[in-house]
């Protein structure tokens, strides 16, 4: 079967890429594996209309939406490879069924997100999305100003800890990985004016609801602690592909321009595959602009 588009991932950029090339009755496939990235997030906040609601309320929403256009179609499956030939792209599926799928499309829009690689300390996984957290806009006013901590995992988490009292007491455990003296002087200045502490102890697991144990055995309990990920994309087909990957400190995306096309003819991507953090809101503004940049390039070519 052909489609004039195919959206490999049906979270909230794939969703919001939709949108746009269904009202322009395009006809298109949405694959979605149901491995969404705030999966374990039990509120989504900052995103305006829906602050406060459950993620998968928002998507269920959405999708329901979506589904009053007759011209998209849904598939509940993972892509195992995509092969360009003249004209278009074969896209391979596989449903958890074992059921074996190919698809012909024109133009291919990636939204399958990334997935984060979290620091290794025993019991952290387990609080992922409910004590333990990325994004201070995102859950740092929930903390309602009490003590919350930001676990250093390299530069960006100094640039956090710097952010983080204005959701509360901030510490920035160390956690035996780097002296305080090797933090840069400014730096600590900055610190000491915004209320920072430091704590070198290094942390031998997180147990309850927040609470630190250090392998000297002393504890701490916080009310929230923030981390810095490391964003991997999980999708061999990907790099088989000959996609442009930036790879920094903060993780792996998918280098597009500005209208979400990748160095590759008609393939576009958007969301959390192509930035670092992770942002609702920012998700579904670049799918909306993947999804009119991919109807656009149907009638002027790109």
């Amino acid at each position: 079967m052909k489609y004039d588009v195919i959206i490999i991932g049906g979270s909230f950029a794939g969703l919001s890429a939709a949108l746009p090339l269904a009202r322009a009755r395009k006809n298109v496939l949405v694959i979605d594996a149901g491995l969404r990235r705030n999966r374990f997030a039990t509120h989504s906040h900052n995103f305006l209309t829906q602050d406060g609601h459950e993620p998968a309320s928002i998507i269920a929403n959405a999708k329901q939406q979506l589904e009053k256009y007759s011209s998209i179609a849904w598939l509940n499956a993972s892509v195992i490879d995509i092969q360009a030939v003249i004209n278009h792209y074969e896209v391979f599926t596989k449903a958890e069924n074992n059921n074996y799928t190919t698809f012909q499309t024109e133009k291919i829009i990636i939204a399958t997100g990334v997935k984060d690689e979290l620091p290794q300390i025993d019991g952290l996984a387990e609080r992922w999305g409910k004590s333990i957290f990325h994004c201070p806009y995102c859950d740092g006013y929930e903390l309602n100003l009490g003590q919350i901590g930001m676990l250093y995992s390299g530069a960006h988490s100094l640039h956090m800890a710097l952010m983080l009292p204005d959701w509360g007491n901030t510490t920035l455990f160390l956690n035996d990985a780097v002296l305080i003296d090797a933090i840069e002087p400014a730096i600590r200045d900055q610190f000491k004016q915004r209320h920072v502490k430091l704590d070198t102890r290094k942390i031998a697991k997180i147990q309850n609801h927040c609470e630190l144990k250090f392998e000297n055995g002393d504890q701490t309990q916080l009310d929230g602690l923030f981390i810095s990920t490391f964003m991997r994309i999980q999708t061999p087909w990907v790099r088989k592909l000959g996609l442009d990957i930036d790879s920094n400190e903060y993780g792996e995306a998918l280098l597009t321009n500005t209208l979400k096309q990748t160095n590759l003819n008609n393939v576009y991507a958007c969301g959390d595959i192509t930035r670092s953090g992770g942002s609702v809101a920012f998700s579904v503004a670049d799918g909306a602009m993947a999804g009119v940049a991919v109807h656009k390039s149907f009638v002027f070519g790109g």
